[in-house]
């Protein structure tokens, strides 16, 4: 395969940031636990605030710093937005609209969640490949903390209390600083039942009715979902280190999606890396799902927190287990 580099990721985040109440260990003994904390602050969407705008304000900067215009540079957009302003057109074109290029091809995903961003790179790898494109944007939205989770009800839970807002994107080039190693993804259909979109009265989610609509876990499969979760990323990141003959012990930064400190404890000690070796934000910006990667990323190398030369693996997994993938780059640095 042709080499595929990134040459910059870029950020945005929301003007609104929040503080999380200390929680009284006498009312939740659960939040005296340090993995069980609630992160420290999150960003929220402003009312109105469309994901199109948050990809545009991410990547305009970044192209900046490229002295690159996005103008006749992206041949192929890709899109990642947990919720879509349009569902019918999704957010591509008006992002593209925004950031004045006319891209020849324009995918929004709607599917693999948490772990979208490795899949938008293998996407991207495979269309550079075929010759179909030789610079792609990737643009991941988490955008449902001030949308989804400001419903009075839903924002009584923890859930809410955890989730935070922004966007990350990443430019990939047919060459560059930054290749692209390689991408393994796993798909296990099976799991997708156990989570779903639900309400209180048993309308679907886009019928008129009464209560809120949220998403929900298979009750039953609760423990066996949590299991999942914790096995999934150490799983996958194995398989790709297997694939590119390297050894675990060669990563030097993971970063990961980041639902909570559990799953992110976890997850290092069966690599058996070191806290510093596991780059993550959740303390800053909350649970990010699916952008949580390229904000983690993009504020890594804003702070001087990339090593030139880095094994950096990415990695995630989606839904109630149903998807999980992982990537790795070496980092050079531009």
């Amino acid at each position: 395969m042709p080499p595929v580099s990134i040459a910059a990721f870029g950020r945005y985040l929301p003007a609104e940031v929040v503080e999380t109440e200390p929680v009284d260990p006498a009312v939740d003994p659960l939040g005296a636990n340090p993995l069980l904390r609630l992160p420290r602050t999150r960003h929220l969407v402003a009312r109105g605030e469309r994901a199109a705008a948050m990809i545009a304000e991410a990547a305009r900067p970044m192209f900046a710093g490229l002295g690159v215009e996005p103008a006749g540079n992206v041949d192929l957009l890709i899109t990642n937005v947990l919720l879509p302003d349009n569902f019918i057109t999704g957010s591509g074109a008006e992002a593209a609209h925004l950031l004045g290029c006319d891209p020849e091809s324009i995918i929004d995903l709607h599917n693999t969640g948490c772990a979208a961003f490795p899949y938008m790179l293998k996407i991207a790898r495979s269309m550079i490949a075929a010759g179909e494109a030789r610079t792609v944007l990737i643009a991941n939205v988490q955008n449902t903390a001030g949308q989804l989770f400001a419903q009075p009800e839903l924002s009584k839970k923890n859930s809410a209390a955890t989730a935070g807002d922004g966007c990350g994107v990443a430019y990939l080039t047919a060459d560059g600083p930054s290749p692209v190693l390689g991408v393994h993804t796993r798909s296990t259909p099976a799991f997708a039942d156990d989570m779903d979109a639900s309400t209180q009265d048993g309308r679907r989610y886009w019928e008129a009715g009464v209560g809120e609509v949220e998403i929900t876990f298979t009750e039953e499969r609760s423990a066996e979902i949590i299991d999942r979760g914790n096995r999934l990323i150490p799983d996958v990141v194995r398989e790709l280190c297997g694939k590119l003959g390297v050894a675990v012990e060669e990563i030097d930064l993971l970063v990961t999606n980041q639902p909570n400190r559990m799953f992110l404890h976890k997850w290092r000690q069966a690599l058996g890396l070191r806290p510093e070796q596991h780059l993550d934000t959740f303390d800053r910006f909350g649970n990010l799902y699916g952008s949580a990667v390229p904000i983690t990323l993009a504020t890594a190398a804003a702070e001087g927190k990339l090593p030139d030369g880095a094994l950096v693996v990415m990695a995630g997994f989606a839904h109630a287990g149903d998807f999980a993938a992982a990537a790795a780059m070496r980092w050079r640095q531009s």
